[in-house]
């Protein structure tokens, strides 16, 4: 039948009509009106008998990439041959849980995985590389790199993709991650095959403890600081003398005095918190971390 046209459908009254759960219907029109939940449409992926496993060698696919802004090919030998490489794959460019926490988490904890021996990481999207690359510039990605599958080709070789034309998206990779040596998988995870996105086993952290188990991830650090103060700058020399990288919050930019009197209770800056606990200034993070092998 001729598909006569997509949209939501709205009832007599104006109002969009909803599903039992509260959520639009989306309508397609063949010659008449059928509505389904769009929630159901996020329906179990069919990842078919052709998937990657542990042991096998990674399919070699052309890809095209932008260099340089210029478009060239880029074989994926050229990624993974000679090379100990972490990849994962997810649904889209700015997308959710893509942007909130699967590929953030990744980036955080880059220079973990460097010293435990790999060469790369790469995220791997059915994306075109335009929108990859202002993903990566609207994520402040330094570490990662981002690999535009535009046309699925390299999600197909691998078995991963699947289609999500019911919620508009078209064929995508499905979510999962697997560490490469020299071409070949050495591990492998993949959400599992249920509705919707499931996020469970495909992180950097599963990744992480599966190829390098002893390595310990260390606390998460933040501080926050103010233009021309010379104690910030003082805390984040000594951070850096500790091999404690950190995320900086800068007074004036975007962030009040208020805010760092209601995390820290106090209006001096800076303020030093690590794995959730708040250290204070310049003087206590010296002091705190002079106690820490004593108290480990």
């Amino acid at each position: 039948m001729q598909l006569l046209e997509a949209g939501i459908y709205r009832g007599a009254a104006g109002s969009a009509a909803s599903s039992s759960r509260g959520f639009p219907s989306i309508v397609l029109a063949y010659g008449g009106i059928q509505s389904f939940d769009w929630r159901r449409a996020l329906r179990r992926p069919n990842l078919g008998g052709m998937r990657i496993q542990k042991g096998k060698k990674v399919p070699n696919v052309v890809l095209a990439v932008r260099e340089e802004g210029r478009f060239t090919r880029l074989e994926t030998d050229e990624i993974f041959l000679g090379k100990k490489v972490v990849v994962f794959s997810l649904p889209g460019a700015f997308t959710p849980t893509c942007s909130s926490t699967h590929l953030p988490r990744y980036e955080e904890l880059a220079p973990i995985f460097k010293q435990a021996g790999v060469d790369d990481i790469v995220c791997v999207s059915v994306n075109d590389a335009f929108v990859m690359e202002a993903w990566g510039k609207a994520q402040g990605l330094r570490q990662i790199r981002l690999l535009p599958d535009g046309n699925g080709y390299f999600s197909e070789a691998v078995g991963m993709l699947v289609d999500k034309s019911q919620i508009g998206f078209g064929k995508r990779s499905w979510r999962y991650s697997m560490f490469v040596d020299d071409g070949v998988v050495k591990e492998l995870f993949v959400e599992p095959e249920r509705d919707g996105d499931p996020f469970e086993v495909s992180d950097a952290d599963t990744m992480l403890r599966a190829i390098a188990p002893s390595v310990k991830v260390p606390a998460p650090v933040a501080i926050i600081t103010r233009p021309g103060c010379p104690h910030c700058a003082r805390a984040k020399e000594v951070l850096a003398t500790h091999a404690m990288p950190y995320e900086e919050i800068v007074l004036g930019e975007g962030v009040r005095p208020a805010a760092l009197q209601a995390l820290s209770g106090r209006l001096t800056t800076p303020q030093v918190f690590v794995g959730g606990q708040h250290i204070g200034g310049a003087d206590d993070l010296e002091q705190w971390l002079k106690k820490r092998p004593a108290a480990a």
